[in-house]
């Protein structure tokens, strides 16, 4: 079924994005496995071209431009390909509306030129050791001195921690600071700060390219003119950010499943057992139209879910309801697709392999499964 979302301005973006994965990711993606990180020099070169907070204000170097569309676009063609590394959702798709929508006059003049630029790569530090998904059970402490702020605490899971420029550090005020019921507040931390310590780069079942780490802060001084929103104000910016960032997973879940069926296909096509190609059997033929009438399916809602974000109408609890679905979706096509690809399934020679590992995060990130569906159901007046 033909795609209706994007306009000829999008196709040919798309193909200018396409060509440039091809020729700077694609071949470099077992490099980058093995170091555990993608090369700057990636991010640079993706600026120069204008993929990168390209929502941020022209005299800030962006275009202006907040059309998830194109969003959605870097986010497929990365994953049509098998490039590793998530640096355009983590940064257009997460990062970009803190740094554009939230910050001031003054903030955007100091951060925003170096990050459309590709010189400042940024993070955001939410998850802590034992916290789970309960923001509100965070332990890491803004405390005011003077006119500034002290932060003390520690900081997991953090993707791009370990090169990321600016950190967007979630803590909670000091008790004293009367914030209320929800004291989180956002900071941005230099990684120069004193203080500022980075730990282990995180070793993962996949996405191995992409780079986790652990951060602590000890006595880290922050001004306020780095704090991001207003006192107690963090909890609203993040939930207000999570719709964007669900739907992200969402966009990588069924592109990744349809680049994983396509793989799948070709291999039924050439893998022969019985004497005929795997494919002519009903079995496995069953199989594949099943996981393709499922994608077809969900890529018609998602696409609903994408008009719907760019027209300012998605609901938090639909971006939940379609994270969920698709992600789960993703890992059960990769995991039959794996399946039908026999014991060669289970090489890493095999790109279905790298896919399926890396593949099972999507049901835990940007909110577990279980989180998604209570948010639904939530909604749903319980």
């Amino acid at each position: 079924m033909k795609r209706t979302i994007f306009t000829p301005e999008h196709d040919d973006f798309r193909e200018t994005v396409r060509a440039f994965i091809a020729r700077e990711a694609v071949p470099h993606s077992e490099e980058w496995e093995r170091a555990g990180i993608v090369d700057r020099s990636f991010w640079s070169k993706a600026s120069a071209l204008g993929f990168v907070g390209f929502a941020a204000p022209e005299e800030h170097g962006g275009l202006g431009v907040r059309d998830f569309r194109f969003n959605a676009i870097l986010d497929e063609e990365m994953s049509y390909a098998g490039a590793v590394g998530d640096n355009f959702s983590l940064q257009n798709d997460v990062l970009a509306p803190y740094l554009i929508e939230y910050t001031t006059p003054e903030q955007q003049r100091r951060w925003l030129p170096g990050f459309t630029r590709g010189e400042l790569v940024a993070a955001i530090a939410m998850s802590e050791p034992g916290m789970g998904s309960d923001l509100r059970a965070m332990a890491t402490v803004a405390e005011r001195r003077g006119e500034g702020y002290v932060i003390n605490g520690s900081k997991t899971f953090v993707t791009s921690g370990i090169q990321a420029d600016l950190v967007i550090v979630c803590a909670k005020l000091d008790d004293a600071q009367g914030a209320g019921s929800s004291p989180i507040t956002l900071f941005a931390v230099e990684a120069d700060a004193p203080g500022f310590a980075r730990g282990r780069k995180l070793d993962k079942i996949g996405r191995r390219a992409q780079d986790t780490a652990e951060l602590f802060l000890q006595d880290v001084e922050v001004t306020e003119e780095n704090r991001i929103g207003g006192e107690g104000e963090g909890l609203t910016l993040l939930k207000r950010n999570l719709p964007q960032e669900r739907l992200s997973i969402a966009v990588t879940a069924i592109a990744v499943g349809e680049a994983a069926l396509d793989l799948t296909v070709a291999y039924c096509r050439e893998r022969r057992t019985f004497g005929k190609p795997i494919g002519e059997h009903q079995a496995i033929r069953f199989a594949l139209a099943e996981m393709k009438i499922k994608l077809d399916v969900a890529r018609a809602y998602l696409d609903r879910c994408i008009e719907a974000h760019v027209g300012g109408e998605l609901t938090a609890e639909e971006a939940a309801g379609a994270k969920y679905a698709t992600s789960e979706l993703q890992f059960e096509v990769v995991d039959r697709c794996l399946q039908l690809h026999g014991g060669y399934g289970y090489m890493e020679e095999y790109p279905i392999a790298r896919i399926w590992r890396d593949s099972r995060v999507q049901r835990i990130y940007g909110g577990t499964s279980e989180i998604m569906k209570e948010i639904v159901g939530r909604s749903m007046g319980f």
